[in-house]
């Protein structure tokens, strides 16, 4: 069983079981703070604490592996269903009084995650009817929540609100990958140069130190800094087409993959 690549932090936990479910269900908390995936990997770290998550993403969108898929975590006061769920802390910018807030950045990568979880494990697609009646009926819905396990208020009204969103926007990737598998098998009689300028794109991978191409906007569409161009960065997330770059260990953009030049 394999884990994400968008993973840049690893700390494996004490805290975990050997899983003895097939992985078909995810379930999403809120750190109740804004830590860092460095944190809360420490946090994690202590047999006296008693609980851990699979993952964890921290308001820089950055990601961190604490307990291996083929392990259980002990995150959601329920041992069935972290035996079956893959379980992500995501860390929140904001208090109770927001609902618990995540950035926007934590937001875009943990659909990134669930998408990738989805692909890797066989989950064709993320079902959320926000109804605690349905749990283990994974034809109806596969997504959990702790406040269902225990009376927490996990993950936040935020997360929980957005819960049908996040299911929508990782069903749009699943898909997405469908479709540019088939129209790859179908573009062989493309010109040279069109062909040149996907083997450079299929050449970047996490790791690689890359430049953006001058006048490229970000992932969403919104403009960058104008020293944004002239900084190397380094490759930290690729999901589909989109790729998330770093500079001195810090995210600093999303951007489309055919936007970068490898160096």
């Amino acid at each position: 069983m394999s884990n994400s690549s968008l993973v840049i932090y690893k700390k494996i936990s004490p805290n975990k079981t050997k899983r003895t479910h097939k992985i078909d269900t995810v379930t999403v908390h809120v750190m109740a703070g804004d830590l860092s995936v460095e944190r809360c990997g420490d946090v994690f770290a202590s047999p006296l604490r008693m609980a851990s998550s699979n993952y964890g993403i921290d308001s820089k969108g950055r990601c961190g592996l604490y307990v291996p898929e083929d392990f259980r975590s002990w995150c959601s006061s329920n041992r069935q269903n972290d035996d079956r769920a893959i379980t992500v802390e995501v860390a929140n910018d904001g208090g109770a009084d927001t609902g618990y807030h995540v950035s926007d950045k934590a937001y875009h990568a943990l659909i990134d995650l669930l998408a990738d979880v989805c692909k890797r494990n066989g989950i064709k697609e993320l079902k959320w009817k926000a109804d605690k009646s349905l749990i283990g009926q994974i034809d109806k819905q596969n997504m959990t929540v702790h406040r269902w396990f225990k009376n927490k208020a996990c993950p936040g009204d935020y997360l929980y609100s957005h819960m049908g969103d996040i299911a929508k926007k990782v069903n749009a990737k699943l898909s997405a990958g469908k479709s540019t598998k088939k129209s790859s098998d179908a573009s062989s009689d493309k010109s040279s140069d069109v062909k040149s300028d996907s083997r450079n794109v299929s050449k970047i991978k996490c790791g690689d130190t890359v430049k953006i191409k001058k006048g490229a906007k970000s992932y969403n569409g919104t403009k960058l800094s104008s020293f944004a161009y002239l900084r190397k960065y380094t490759v930290s997330q690729i999901v589909a087409d989109r790729a998330v770059v770093t500079w001195k260990g810090s995210v600093v953009a999303a951007v489309n993959v055919k936007n970068l030049i490898k160096l």
